[in-house]
């Protein structure tokens, strides 16, 4: 079989689409290739939605740890702890027996116990406590001279946040917050290793990564082509969050710009 012919049948296998038996033998390293670069359609979409609806949930939780009201805070303290204070891995594991548990009581319930759905949902809620606290920390790092000016201009409330300090927030936060937006990526690799299972063998990138090392007994040819294909998508996330950071630096001097720096966590 050529290569070509490989990507027809095994492409978009990870979406359902081509051939439904994955090969057994005589495994080439366009095999390998293809398919996990399928699987990584699911590292993508998991990564890509949680980053956008994570990204507009943090800034609520983050304004709701420094608002005054006690209830409000008190809630974004405890949101934040429970989500970084546990491993993603339990996480997972959690919400997928109480994703089955609803299912019982009602089949409205049925989609959560999809990867596609629950697994999101938990990554969405996992980002969106890490990247609170980033947005948190800058919010509390505006200089007071800032709003001192807001409040010169006469600009208050609503105004005033979304002129002036919610885009010094983004821009003091946006260099850590790259950082946790590829980890995000990163930690996608956990759904089908969790709770939540592969349905007809349609997983990530690492699913058919260990596929193959379970099947010729070698892991150092699938995991460093999972790695190579996570490299270019850390360079892509870089690159696309690093025109945002020269956007939202635009008016700063070139020596003052914050540069985005990637410092990968150890752990989750």
């Amino acid at each position: 079989m050529s290569c070509f012919q490989t990507l027809q049948d095994y492409g978009l296998r990870s979406l359902g689409l081509g051939e439904r038996m994955l090969p057994r033998s005589d495994f080439t390293l366009c095999d390998q290739f293809v398919l996990i670069g399928s699987g990584m359609l699911w590292n993508i979409y998991f990564g890509a939605i949680a980053v956008v609806i994570g990204f507009v949930i943090a800034n609520g939780v983050a304004l709701a740890k420094n608002s005054t009201s006690t209830p409000l805070r008190k809630a974004a303290e405890w949101f934040i702890f429970i989500f970084r204070g546990s491993p993603l891995f339990i996480q997972f594991f959690f919400a997928y027996f109480l994703f089955l548990q609803l299912k019982s009581v009602s089949p409205i319930f049925n989609l959560l116990s999809a990867a596609w759905m629950g697994a999101l949902i938990v990554l969405i809620l996992n980002t969106a406590a890490y990247s609170a606290e980033i947005f948190y920390g800058a919010l509390r790092s505006i200089p007071k001279g800032d709003i001192e000016a807001a409040d010169a201009y006469g600009l208050s409330g609503w105004t005033r946040f979304r002129r002036i300090m919610w885009p010094t927030m983004m821009r003091l936060a946006w260099p850590s917050y790259t950082n946790e937006a590829i980890f995000l990526f990163h930690a996608t690799t956990l759904v089908f290793f969790s709770g939540f299972p592969a349905w007809q063998q349609r997983g990530d990138a690492l699913y058919y990564a260990s596929y193959f090392a379970d099947k010729t007994f070698n892991p150092f040819v699938p995991y460093p082509i999972l790695a190579f294909y996570f490299i270019l998508l850390t360079l892509v996330v870089i690159g696309i969050f690093g025109i945002i950071n020269t956007r939202l630096n635009a008016h700063l001097p070139q020596e003052k710009r914050r540069k985005i720096r990637y410092r990968p966590n150890l752990i989750r």
